[in-house]
Order: structure tokens, then C-alpha cells, then sequence
């Protein structure tokens, strides 16, 4: 046990980058599973990713504009393209967002066949670095979840229509950056599938964040505590927590 490994100015960005995922991803789980389009996430934050390793593959530098730029845009034409797809295939459309993860990640897979670097880079856009998270890089994703949750809130229909994919693209591409594919996708579809029985909006949301919190807290400490993974022990955490919540939440309601 390494109790140095308590630091905060290392944890401490890294806890407010999980908040700040949470904040959006767990409202936006909620309608990502009553549409029943469970693997967006996946397929869209591997699009991002594939708009992050091309951007690379052109020479630009790693956390420059252009890289968000880059990544944005191939996230955003992803998810225009699903969403012009759901009107064709209908209830087929989680096999069309499967289809798509996949040729992004081969894509992916192939800019990266001659870059002796490419496992590690494949390594950190899955995983993610979230311990390496600086209080600088926090800024931009602040920004969005404000924007985000104002139109949850004041102009939900947004979250109802072909818009949602749009609103979804960009989150989800700044979320990768900070945390990971992995984590994003525990983190959006774990505190969500949760509470997902609680009828109430407010209190489901609520009651869903806390779970979140608790295990982005508890999966730090316990990572640094006994110098394991970050990502991977939150993970984990989110899956036991979530699953204590659910259960509560059958017997409850």
C-alpha cells in the first residue's frame, strides 16, 4: 500500500475530469438506452479517436487546436451519418453502429502499421491517461458540459430528435481525450442502466451521478493506494457500484 500515492494535485484533476464526464454522459445514457443504441458510444468515440490518430499521422502536435479540430469533425460526421442511417434501417440501426465502430477502429489499426509508437498510442486512446489530466485541459470540457446540460434542461426536445447524435458527437469526443473509450463507455451506460427504472428524470439523474462520483473517488484512491490502472479499477468500480444501485432500485421501485 502506497499512501505518497495519495496526492491531490495529481488525483484532484482527475476526480473534476470524472465529474465532469458524468455530468453529460449520464444524462445522455439515459436516452442512448431507450433508444436501444447501446454501442453509439463506442462507434462515435472510435471515430473521434480515428480523427485524433489521423490528425497524428499528419504531423500535427498532440494537444494542439488542430488535433481538436480534427477529431471533432470526423465525430461530428460520424454521428450525421448515423443519424441519417437511423431513418433507413430503423430498428437495424444497432448493427449499422456496429459495422461503423469497426471500420473505424481498422482504420485506425492501419495509420498506425508503420508508427513504432502505435500500441501505446492505441493503448492511451482505449484506456486513456486520466492521472496525467492537468487542471489547463479541464477548461474546454467544462464549457461543454454547461452548454450541454443547459439544453438538457431548457430545451430538451433537442435530446429527442436527430440533433441528439450532434450534441452526443461532441461530448463524447472531448470525453475520450480526458479519460479513455473505456471509461466513457462505463461511464455513460453503468449509471445510467442503474436507475433506469426511476421514472422520475430528476431523481433518476441524481441518484445516477452519485454512483458516479462515489466510484470515479473510490477507483482513484484505491489505484493510487496500490499502484494499479487507473481507468481499469474505475471501471470496475463504476460496474460493482452500479450494480448495488440497481438492485436497490428493484427492490425500491
Amino acid at each position: 500500500m502506497n499512501i505518497d500515492g495519495l496526492d491531490l494535485t495529481i488525483l484532484g484533476p482527475a476526480f473534476v475530469a470524472g465529474i465532469l464526464v458524468l455530468a453529460t454522459h449520464v444524462a445522455l445514457g439515459r436516452e442512448v438506452i431507450k433508444r436501444g443504441i447501446i454501442f453509439i458510444d463506442l462507434a462515435i468515440a472510435q471515430i473521434a479517436g480515428l480523427g485524433v490518430i489521423l490528425a497524428s499521422y499528419l504531423g500535427f502536435e498532440a494537444h494542439g487546436w488542430e488535433v481538436q479540430c480534427v477529431a471533432v469533425s470526423s465525430a461530428l460526421v460520424g454521428a450525421a451519418i448515423l443519424s441519417g442511417c437511423e431513418r433507413f434501417f430503423g430498428h437495424y440501426q444497432e448493427a449499422v453502429i456496429g459495422v461503423t465502430f469497426v471500420l473505424a477502429a481498422s482504420a485506425g489499426l492501419l495509420l498506425l502499421a508503420d508508427n513504432p509508437q502505435g500500441g501505446e498510442h492505441l493503448k492511451e486512446l482505449l484506456v486513456g491517461q486520466i492521472l496525467w489530466v492537468e487542471w489547463r485541459q479541464l477548461m474546454l470540457p467544462a464549457g461543454i458540459a454547461i452548454a450541454v446540460l443547459c439544453l438538457l434542461f431548457f430545451k430538451p426536445i433537442l435530446f429527442q430528435s436527430s440533433s441528439f447524435y450532434l450534441i452526443f458527437a461532441v461530448s463524447v469526443t472531448v470525453s475520450v481525450q480526458l479519460v479513455g473509450v473505456y471509461l466513457v463507455f462505463a461511464s455513460l451506460i453503468l449509471p445510467a442502466l442503474a436507475t433506469i427504472k426511476i421514472q422520475k428524470w430528476n431523481r433518476a439523474y441524481a441518484l445516477a451521478l452519485t454512483v458516479g462520483i462515489l466510484s470515479y473517488a473510490c477507483g482513484l484512491v484505491v489505484s493510487a493506494l496500490f499502484d494499479m490502472p487507473s481507468g481499469a479499477v474505475i471501471v470496475w468500480t463504476l460496474a460493482l457500484l452500479s450494480a448495488s444501485m440497481a438492485m436497490i432500485v428493484r427492490v425500491k421501485y
